[in-house]
């Protein structure tokens, strides 16, 4: 990793992938811009514990990942958890990078998710361990910050305990601080997509040019 970077707090991007998007890449640059986070680290998910099986191959899902991403320095991919053979849960993802021989147990840490995701917070696997291990960036509609009444009670306390309006609280501590950020909104998702393909209309536009060729040339996502 370029010593440039080494100290300021990285973006972990966490997703199935299947297929990347537009939507996914806006999300990660805007959170590295509203957030000042030196890197964004995508790490595709090798088996989703809390969802369905993906269409598309780990294998498949993290060569997705690569090309989308190639090309922007402030972007990079963490293949661990496609390689390992066994359900992706996000608390001991974050443990891993928190190894000595990864992030180290200093480094800020921001893990990336979506308001509609954070609202569901508690359905994931020691989900208030999450907070001893990284800050967490919260992406909403412009217009639409997230309101704690909306929240799951346990979830709403954690939020108001937490909650910090400037990037540079994510850079004083490693972990334990929700931020959010307004984003570009774009009405795009996986299933969508996938919809369209296995109907035999373009994904143009929704997914980066490299995506459509590599889905076309491995056969993915197939009518049915």
């Amino acid at each position: 990793m370029p010593e440039a970077f080494a100290d300021q707090p990285l973006g972990i991007f966490g997703g199935t992938f299947d297929p990347l998007h537009y939507g996914h890449l806006r999300l990660a640059e805007e959170a590295a811009d509203a957030l000042d986070l030196g890197r964004v680290r995508w790490i595709p998910a090798g088996q989703p514990a809390l969802r369905d099986a993906p269409q598309a191959s780990a294998a498949q899902r993290l060569e997705m990942v690569r090309l989308a991403i190639a090309g922007n320095p402030r972007f990079e991919v963490d293949a661990a958890e496609v390689e390992a053979a066994r359900p992706s849960y996000t608390v001991e993802t974050l443990a891993r990078l928190r190894a000595a021989d990864a992030c180290g147990t200093r480094r800020p840490l921001v893990l990336l998710v979506g308001a509609d995701a954070f609202v569901h917070l508690p359905d994931w696997h020691r989900w208030e361990a999450l907070f001893d291990l990284a800050h967490i960036g919260v992406a909403h509609r412009p217009g639409f910050p997230l309101d704690p009444a909306g929240l799951p009670a346990a979830l709403a306390q954690h939020y108001r305990q937490r909650v910090c309006q400037e990037p540079s609280a994510l850079a004083a501590a490693p972990a334990g601080r929700i931020a959010t950020f307004a984003m570009t909104p774009l009405d795009i998702s996986a299933t969508k997509i996938r919809a369209l393909l296995s109907n035999s209309r373009s994904a143009r536009y929704l997914v980066p040019d490299a995506l459509i060729a590599y889905i076309k040339d491995h056969h993915l996502y197939p009518e049915t």
